[in-house]
């Protein structure tokens, strides 16, 4: 698969994901059993990391093994080497392994701790674990549902409805009014954070639309002319973030009090700064790893216009 142009996290995706061989139990069973496989290892949806050396989460066979039998499994793909990589959730009463520690996902690819691939192969593995333990009961019939496809279906064996998994996509989306840009920020935000305006898409909506009714609802402006710049996988717990441009048609602001705290202007300039931690006031911007770090990178360069 094509590079994404920017090293924004989760979407360096090198996995063949063999989709079409999901429903193969013969191919699934061989795979699973090649001594080469590696497994990735969750814990009520946290990773695991063998620590003898770094933060590894590979585990072989027998190493997956020693903590019992998963809740779940989910065949992945397979990886340039075309060795094979399957995920397993377990509940928290599963056996310990010595030098094994469970870390949260975020802290460890924001930190870089592991490579940026793998980053992208457990954010894959993180969405669809949780897909499973959120989707275990039919929702046509209310029967318990099992799993099918290498754990990218769930059957109910009751009423044979098929269940897939969801992705919520959101729309975040930087809005300029020639030199200078709309952001915002939420009380949860680390203190002197703004980011770009975000919310999710909704039935009936294009994520154009979606746009439109965002910033209307949340900062009171209007805006046109709104343009696709790159999206970002967001397994928190299964989101795609869809990155936009839009340009002001309104410029007066009229904050949502219940959805930000604050939204102001910010000249390319402060922009830059923020970027770089320089900001007079010590204001900031999101990490290179999230979407809205790039959007305000290509506005602060004059790489979108």
């Amino acid at each position: 698969m094509p590079t994404p142009p920017q090293a924004i996290g989760f979407t360096l995706d090198p996995l063949d994901r063999v989709s079409e061989k999901r429903d193969d139990e013969t191919f699934v069973a061989g795979l699973r059993d090649d001594p080469a496989t590696r497994f990735l290892l969750f814990v009520n949806n946290v990773p695991l990391f063998k620590r003898a050396n770094g933060h590894d989460p590979l585990f072989g066979a027998s190493e997956a093994a020693a903590l019992g039998a998963p809740l779940q499994t989910v065949f992945l793909g397979r990886d340039a080497d075309r060795r094979a990589l399957f995920a397993h959730s377990f509940d928290g009463q599963m056996q310990s392994l010595p030098e094994v520690e469970a870390v949260e996902l975020r802290p460890i690819a924001m930190q870089d701790l592991v490579s940026a691939p793998l980053v992208s192969a457990l954010g894959e593995a993180r969405s669809m674990l949780d897909w499973h333990g959120r989707h275990r009961f039919c929702a046509n019939c209310g029967q318990p549902t099992d799993s099918a496809g290498a754990g990218w279906r769930r059957i109910c064996p009751n009423c044979k409805a098929q269940h897939f998994p969801r992705v919520d996509p959101v729309v975040i989306m930087l809005v300029t009014d020639g030199e200078r840009c709309l952001l915002g920020r939420q009380p949860q935000f680390l203190p002197g954070m703004y980011s770009a305006l975000a919310g999710f898409v909704e039935p009936g909506e294009t994520f154009e639309h979606a746009v439109y009714r965002e910033v209307l609802e949340e900062a009171g402006l209007r805006c046109t002319d709104v343009r696709y710049h790159a999206s970002q996988p967001w397994p928190f717990p299964s989101s795609l973030m869809i990155g936009c441009f839009a340009r002001a048609a309104t410029t007066d602001i009229t904050v949502d009090r219940n959805e930000l705290e604050d939204a102001r202007w910010f000249t390319r300039e402060e922009v830059g700064a923020m970027l770089d931690g320089t900001h007079e006031q010590g204001l900031s911007a999101p990490k290179p790893f999230a979407i809205a770090h790039h959007l305000l990178k290509a506005f602060a360069t004059r790489a979108w216009d």
